[in-house]
């Protein structure tokens, strides 16, 4: 694989740490910035949003961009952003920058997938994907989990520089490596933008992203606030938050791998056990959260069954938007992220109430619920496989 392809990997691991760290240091940054812990969770639903606008919006406009002068900006807006956000003590700012970050990273993750193909032969286009996005899987796995030891040690500022130091690099090496010529093709050769802003118009379309969304809020809803249960309710020192965020990855990670070799041929099925599996979990997480043992077993087991079913249903995204096909990523990634502003948005609301700390565990419960109660009506979407016909 070309050197090009892993500095565009490189970018994508900085900013996925970037999207996923605050779960370990929201207690940190609250205390610091004088705010609740529910209302430091607002930094989440404020990269969610910047994403849910900027995924179809900058794909839309850089559709026929060239990668040679569109991602190292990409990149260094991104930097910019942490930069600002590490030397602020103004909640409102950090918000802002928040924000800009996620505009930044939708733009760099458009352009990023059409440029990643155009580097390697067409017959290994899968594998140059593959590298590309294993930047977002390493983010869950280690530079999450890395960033929580780096704020627990240092403070969450220490994080945010670190994040900036990473995309350095990858900036100056894609301003060199990334070829010149630009990436049209697909957008030359594939149907009008107004014909593929056009299949949101497809009820089976929306109703697909909507399942993927409340499943997202589901996971975002009680990873964002695992910190506070492992220090308070399980009873455990600073430096396990970043053991159990590594769980979680390293859950996520096995969760997304199984699904990846399901998930075409079997969607139903994965849905079918995975999904109640997910919808027991959760309440027993909630129950067992002070039995560290349980909790560290359980934490992996909610990101392996959260991951697999997410990723299975963002899967049936991509099938039902195949008529888009320089959008249908833009279209999963606001649903992956609408998810993202709803969770944490709903769970803050239960930390004030007498369920405290494990609010935000229930209510993953509750959305994984509606989310099993919305797709009954829908198994024979969710069962189709890419021609629309159903599997059995």
């Amino acid at each position: 694989m070309p050197l090009p392809l892993y500095l565009l990997a490189l970018a994508v691991f900085a900013m996925g740490t970037s999207e996923f760290m605050l779960a370990g240091l929201l207690p940190d940054i609250a205390s610091d910035l004088d705010v609740t812990v529910g209302t430091a969770g607002m930094l989440t639903s404020a990269f969610a949003i910047g994403m849910i606008v900027g995924a179809p919006l900058v794909a839309g406009l850089t559709r026929n961009r060239p990668g040679r002068s569109s991602l190292p900006g990409f990149v260094l807006v991104f930097l910019a952003a942490h930069v600002v956000g590490a030397t602020t003590s103004d909640f409102p700012l950090l918000v802002a920058t928040r924000v800009a970050s996620a505009l930044a990273y939708a733009g760099f993750l458009a352009v990023a997938l059409a440029t990643a193909t155009t580097l390697v032969p067409p017959d290994r286009k899968g594998r140059a994907l593959a590298v590309l996005l294993s930047g977002t899987t390493v983010a869950t796995v280690a530079g999450v989990p890395g960033g929580a030891v780096l704020g627990t040690l240092f403070g969450w500022r220490a994080t945010f520089w670190t994040v900036a130091a990473v995309c350095l690099p990858a900036a100056i090496g894609l301003a060199a490596g990334i070829p010149a010529r630009g990436v049209r093709k697909a957008a030359a050769d594939g149907p009008a933008l107004r014909s593929e802003l056009a299949q949101l118009k497809r009820p089976r379309l929306l109703l697909v992203m909507l399942l993927g969304a409340v499943v997202n809020a589901a996971t975002f809803a009680g990873f964002t606030f695992l910190a506070p249960v492992v220090t308070d309710t399980a009873g455990l020192g600073e430096l396990w938050v970043p053991v159990v965020l590594a769980l979680f990855g390293a859950g996520s990670f096995a969760g997304v791998t199984v699904a990846g070799r399901l998930s075409d041929r079997y969607p139903g099925p994965v849905v079918a056990v995975g999904g109640p599996l997910l919808l027991i979990g959760w309440p027993a997480l909630a129950v067992l959260a002070d039995r560290p043992v349980a909790l560290l077993a359980l934490v992996f087991v909610q990101g392996a069954l959260s991951f697999a079913l997410g990723s299975t249903l963002i899967t049936r995204v991509l099938y039902e938007a195949a008529a888009a096909p320089t959008m249908a990523g833009s279209y999963a990634t606001a649903a992956l992220n609408v998810g993202a502003v709803v969770g944490p948005l709903v769970a803050a609301t239960t930390l004030g109430t007498s369920a405290g700390d494990l609010g935000p565990l229930w209510t993953s419960g509750f959305l994984v619920l509606a989310a099993l109660l919305a797709a009954l009506p829908l198994r024979g979407v969710i069962a189709a496989d890419r021609s629309g016909e159903v599997l059995r």
